[in-house]
């Protein structure tokens, strides 16, 4: 067998045969869990039951009577209407017939008060959520336009919007905010805030609009609304990343949760993220995932791994040619995608449908598999004309949203970093991506300038070999922001003599030769927070932005950087650079005069007895740019100890929305961090109970 069909099945082998793993290495039932056709641990390539066109094939989308879906890519149920939010340029773009829209004349764009986030649209009616100011509006199209009839103020920085069947009922998350706010659609009036986790983004209804479950940007941890017609009440539920990946007996953190999905009947929450130390081939970083939930249990579908099953190791990918060839990494790759951005559920296929920001590529995954990413149908890599000087995809770079069409054999994706709409034919056969299948039009050009825009297409993109090692900058700070999670920086010595450094997620990542856990690096802010010149780096060893860039292209992979001219390194550095001051949006800030209290902290940072001004600058961002020799923190557990206790000041920017603190993440909170600091850092063990409050009150509004 030759050609594409012979890579079908061998892909179909390669499910087939992990899953037979899977069964081997634990015992793992789904009661009540899936829907008849297939057990929860049956990849679809090999069930003849569920195929499409036999007796037993699930019923069409139509049929199911699907939730209302609300993202970047919104379509009117009934309709081959599709509304596309523009964040970028503070629009919407609105196809009335999205399968015949070839030029960019078929869409009209809609200019909005501010950056939008996420739309959902049914019969002449289209809301909304803007980021800054927050806002829900409600728009009225008429002829291909639309108009604006109401509009509602929300927490800052909202974001994810989910609709009740009956257009009734509507969840916003306000993501920087870390809120839910409940609204009345009839009154057009929120009836209830509720204050949750870091990052709320995705969020999706149960099918009677009872429950509410959203995701978030940072932490494995979702978060679950109940009685959203009473008095809604937040709890967490914690659902492990890519459990059948993790080292053995772990339970990993997980990163970019911007969207889940709910199976028609309510049995499967399918959340896509990523799961930072999951292992695979060069998995410095993790591996991307959906992990599934019962939503009527709370429990995961998927067991944790015990043991060395799923644990692959070899020498290392063959197209590596570098001292680390003799390492023992991760070896297996199990990512069909990276840093997913939006999922759909697929019920005339039983399937899901990924978009990959990293890889610019859409995925369909078996939605009945334990874990549907080991069980992968076909892939549609969507990106197009790689730049030959710089890498990245110049055509439909960093996809970020995703419809379907009303007979599902259409898939409407829109593309962040080049601004295509894109029309991704997906009739026929589910195991096969057609040739050709994917038709483009551009909707814009970079709102800022041509070389921001090769700044933000770097920026997104995982597939260059030279600014990338397999996860794009925007894998480790989403939007500019961060991830929440420390790293391991493991330094080891390389069977030619030399050293090596790299970033890892978990210990487990660490190639054997290393001998050494790593010391612990939080990812750090970058939106609104790279304003100087320099110096960068934990311990100022960067001069500036660019030189801090392309010293991470070294830092963030396996075997260190290919061969290359150096000026292609500082050339890919200074448009990225370009992008990330320029490009990036800073999380919404309060215009507001400070309490009483917050003024009273002011007092106490200004003051010569702390001493908190004096590297924390005001007039500088709150910062020196000084690395000045710290008493030690704390040995934590997993990592190695510091050698060189000594850090740049960091700036104090955006502070309360991105915790944990220090280097390391040692603390979870402001209050925390203040109460053990004493005199580490200034001087604060004079405060009492209430100046230490004040001062924790001050640093939130920074």
């Amino acid at each position: 067998m030759k050609g594409p069909r012979r890579g079908v099945f061998e892909r179909m082998f390669r499910s087939a045969l992990s899953l037979a793993m899977i069964a081997a290495s634990v015992a793992c039932g789904d009661p009540g869990g899936a829907p008849p056709a297939a057990s929860a641990g049956t990849s679809a390539a090999v069930t003849a039951s569920s195929a499409p066109g036999s007796p037993d094939a699930p019923p069409r989308a139509a049929e199911l009577r699907a939730p209302l879906t609300a993202g970047v890519v919104s379509r009117i149920p009934g309709t081959e209407t599709v509304v596309v939010a523009d964040e970028d340029h503070r629009a919407l773009h609105i196809a009335m017939d999205a399968r015949r829209a070839a030029t960019q004349d078929a869409f009209t764009t809609i200019e909005l008060p501010g950056a939008p986030a996420q739309a959902a649209a049914w019969g002449d009616t289209v809301l909304v959520t803007i980021r800054d100011p927050g806002l829900l509006l409600r728009l009225r199209l008429e002829g291909g336009s639309a108009k604006e009839v109401g509009r509602v103020a929300l927490p800052a920085d909202a974001w994810g919007l989910a609709v009740t069947r009956d257009q009734k009922r509507a969840v916003v998350t306000s993501a920087w905010t870390h809120k839910a706010t409940i609204f009345d659609l009839e009154k057009l009036a929120a009836v209830a805030t509720v204050d949750v986790g870091r990052e709320p983004r995705g969020v999706t209804l149960s099918s009677d609009g009872s429950t509410a479950w959203i995701s978030h940007l940072v932490g494995a941890k979702l978060t679950k609304l109940s009685d959203l017609s009473g008095a809604p009440v937040a709890s967490t539920v914690l659902l492990p990343p890519s459990p059948l990946r993790a080292p053995s007996g772990r339970t990993l953190e997980a990163s970019l949760g911007y969207a889940l999905a709910l199976s028609p009947d309510d049995t499967r929450l399918y959340v896509a993220r990523h799961a930072l130390g999951a292992m695979g081939r060069e998995a410095w970083f993790g591996a991307a995932t959906v992990d599934v939930l019962r939503p009527k249990t709370g429990d995961a579908i998927a067991p944790l791994h015990q043991g060395n099953a799923m644990v692959y190791r070899s020498a290392v990918a063959k197209e590596l040619d570098t001292p680390d060839t003799k390492a023992g990494l991760p070896a297996e790759p199990l990512s069909p995608f990276t840093q997913p951005r939006d999922v759909r559920y697929r019920a005339s296929q039983r399937s899901l449908l990924v978009v990959g920001e990293g890889d610019n590529v859409l995925t369909e995954l078996d939605a009945q598999a334990l874990d549907p990413t080991i069980a992968v149908l076909r892939t549609f890599a969507l990106g197009r004309d790689t730049d030959p000087n710089l890498g990245g995809a110049r055509t439909c770079g960093a996809p970020s949203g995703l419809a379907l069409s009303e007979d599902e054999n259409t898939a409407y994706v829109f593309c962040r970093a080049t601004y295509d709409f894109v029309r991704v034919d997906l009739a026929g056969d589910p195991y096969v991506a057609k040739p050709d299948a994917a038709a483009y039009v551009r909707l814009g050009e970079d709102p800022v300038s041509a070389e921001v825009g090769v700044g933000r297409r770097l920026f997104y993109d995982a597939t260059d070999k030279i600014t990338s090692g397999g996860l794009g900058c925007a894998g480790c700070h989403p939007e500019g922001r961060d991830d929440g999670f420390v790293w391991h920086e493991a330094s080891f010595d390389t069977p030619d003599g030399g050293t090596r450094t790299n970033f890892v997620g978990t210990y487990e990542n660490v190639p054997d030769l290393a001998k050494t856990k790593g010391v612990a690096r939080r990812t750090v802010m970058l939106a609104g927070r790279v304003r100087a010149e320099g110096p960068y780096g934990w311990r100022a060893e960067s001069p500036t932005l660019a030189e801090r860039i392309g010293a991470g292209m070294g830092l963030h992979r396996w075997g260190g950087l290919p061969k290359h001219a150096p000026e292609n390194v500082a050339a890919r550095a200074g448009y990225m650079a370009q992008f990330i001051r320029q490009g990036l949006v800073t999380p919404p800030r309060a215009a507001s005069a400070l309490s009483p209290e917050a003024e009273r902290g002011k007092q106490v940072f200004e003051s010569k007895e702390a001493a908190c001004a004096t590297c924390h600058r005001p007039d500088t961002d709150f910062s020196d740019r000084v690395a000045y020799p710290l008493k030690a923190l704390p040995s934590r557990k997993d990592f190695e100890d510091e050698p060189k206790a000594a850090f740049k000041t960091p700036s104090l920017l955006f502070l309360e929305g991105r915790a944990p603190y220090f280097h390391d993440g040692s603390a979870p909170s402001l209050e925390r961090l203040v109460e053990a600091n004493q005199d580490r850092m200034g001087k604060t063990s004079h405060l009492s109970a209430d100046e230490r409050a004040a001062l924790v009150a001050y640093l939130r509004t920074l």
